[in-house]
């Protein structure tokens, strides 16, 4: 897989340095991560995928981020600039927790640039998270204990993460872009206004997911017009880390109807 930095202007018309990671070839899928989230934690869905797709994975330095850019609307605006240069057709935007919050309003605000819609523990109608709670110089102790909470199987959890969490959050800076970013999240419900999207739209969902609980994929089911949902069982917020295997069969199946649709005409 390739690697790439790009530079983006965005609301606050500051440089902000993105990470780009490309693999293989065909219809073009853009993964977007959450806001503890990095390009790694796609790895394994895109080894399982890239043989029928390209994969770009778009990693913004979210806690970074200040001033307007530090919002839902701010990072709507970095992803859709960084569509709009990057990809010369529309692309399948996949999108975990706050990025498939991101993905969502992408859809709704630049429908020429999706071709379909993944998401997964996606935010933007229910959503019971640590990131309000945060602390400034947070305790190793309790950010172990919350983004245990993401997960079914502990095991999953990457102590390179937590570290990194850790070292993030304790600058008083990343705390408190973590808190706007998520309080900016939960305000923006999009509740009725997802009748507005318009592609198709697959939901992968962990039946033991507590940040986003189940309830929310069915809400998100029957607000979007043309949606269905996978579940994974035994998995909780982060399915793409916790069951990569299957989120790549389901990507591939979804992958294969829109295909369809488009020879159907």
């Amino acid at each position: 897989m390739s690697s790439s930095t790009i530079a983006l202007r965005g609301l606050d018309e500051r440089e902000v340095t993105a990470t780009v990671a490309e693999a293989g070839a065909g219809l073009p899928v853009v993964f977007l991560h959450g806001l503890v989230g990095l390009n790694d934690h796609w790895e394994e869905v895109v080894r399982g995928i890239r043989h029928r797709s390209r994969c770009v994975l778009l990693e913004l330095p979210l806690l970074d981020l200040r001033g307007q850019d530090c919002s839902i609307l701010g990072v709507e605006t970095l992803t859709t600039l960084f569509l709009e240069r990057h990809l010369k057709e529309p692309a399948i935007l996949v999108g975990n927790s706050f990025g498939g919050h991101v993905a969502l309003r992408v859809a709704l605000a630049r429908p020429d640039l999706v071709r379909g819609l993944v998401l997964a523990g996606s935010s933007g109608l229910i959503e019971k998270t640590m990131m309000g709670e945060v602390q400034i110089r947070p305790s190793r102790e309790w950010l172990r204990e919350k983004i245990g909470e993401l997960f079914f199987d502990r095991s999953k959890m990457r102590e390179s993460d937590l570290d990194r969490a850790h070292a993030e959050l304790s600058q008083r800076g990343g705390a408190r872009a973590m808190i706007k970013l998520s309080r900016s999240a939960r305000r923006n419900n999009l509740g009725s206004k997802m009748g507005g999207v318009k592609v198709p739209t697959l939901l992968i969902w962990g039946r033991q997911d507590i940040v986003t609980p189940p309830e929310a994929a069915e809400g998100f089911r029957s607000y979007i017009p043309d949606a269905r949902i996978v579940w994974f069982d035994r998995c909780g917020h982060a399915p793409m880390i916790e069951a990569p295997d299957q989120f790549a069969e389901a990507m591939l199946g979804f992958i294969d109807e829109l295909e369809r649709r488009d020879a159907a005409g």
